[in-house]
């Protein structure tokens, strides 16, 4: 029987950037113990069937999976969020969108709020949770995205939020929104980034949108106006060298106050606009 150091010493084998931090988070889970433990007690002795699931997991991810999918849960805000394969995994970069939103809007204000291709629901049930007096609607062309959104949202007991199938716009003929935020496919299609690491294993679908990535960022942008109120918001997430492209389209499509924002990476992650009233 191997000891819990022992374990953690091999899997730091693993061909990742985050090989110590994947091996903490697989034994923790298989151990249903809190990372802490492992280090509290690192001497203790691991059964055979506990072993041979850490092992199980750990060969998997030798081959790439990613770690949120062999959890099936992933960080999120404040949030832990299950995840599944048919579903983009949520990531830090994207809770810039969850604090530029929070920063756009006074915090008392009963806002109308829609997540485009809301996928976990990550970005909604997010804002969900820091403004109960927002009604948020999330939507996805995918029923099993929807589907587990929805279970996310009952987990968080979150009842300001409502998840439903819709292709972009499709389903929401007559709404209108304060704020229309997204985080759409936004990479090539020749991308080379597309064969290497975690995304390997994610839906092409929630990560190719034509060319030169901007084909779904050209749509929402379109047609974002028709559901805006006056004065409302649009957030985008986009690739690192898209802000100037996002920036022109929406300026084209008459939002003004346009402006782009920073991720941890100093890469420049998200572009807004503002549209403006008729006045």
């Amino acid at each position: 029987m191997k000891r819990i150091d022992q374990l953690l010493a091999y899997a730091a084998q693993i061909d990742s950037p985050t090989a110590q931090l994947d091996a903490e988070l697989l034994l923790a889970f298989v151990l249903d113990k809190p990372r802490s433990y492992l280090y509290t007690w690192p001497e203790k002795t691991v059964s055979e069937q506990q072993s041979a699931a850490f092992m199980m997991l750990f060969e998997r991810r030798q081959r790439g999976e990613p770690v949120a999918y062999l959890l099936g849960r992933q960080g999120f805000w404040t949030l832990d969020l299950q995840v599944a394969e048919h579903t983009l995994i949520p990531r830090a970069d994207t809770e810039l969108l969850v604090e530029a939103a929070l920063q756009l809007a006074d915090a008392q204000s009963a806002l109308q709020v829609l997540d485009l291709g809301t996928g976990t629901g990550a970005l909604a049930l997010a804002l969900a949770s820091e403004r109960a007096q927002w009604t948020v609607t999330g939507v996805d062309r995918i029923e099993s995205a929807v589907a587990l959104a929805q279970s996310n949202q009952r987990q968080l007991q979150l009842n300001n939020v409502t998840f439903l199938p819709s292709s972009w716009f499709s389903a929401l003929a007559g709404q209108c929104y304060d704020l229309i935020i997204s985080n759409p496919p936004y990479i090539a299609d020749n991308d080379p980034h597309l064969q290497r690491g975690d995304v390997r294993f994610e839906p092409l679908s929630a990560l190719v949108s034509g060319p030169d990535g901007l084909d779904d960022l050209r749509l929402i942008i379109a047609q974002a106006p028709a559901y805006l109120s006056a004065n409302g918001w649009l957030l985008l997430e986009h690739g690192f060298d898209q802000a100037s492209a996002v920036r022109e389209l929406l300026q084209q499509a008459g939002f003004v106050d346009v402006s782009s924002r920073r991720d941890l990476s100093k890469h420049e992650r998200i572009s807004l606009g503002r549209l403006p009233s008729l006045s």
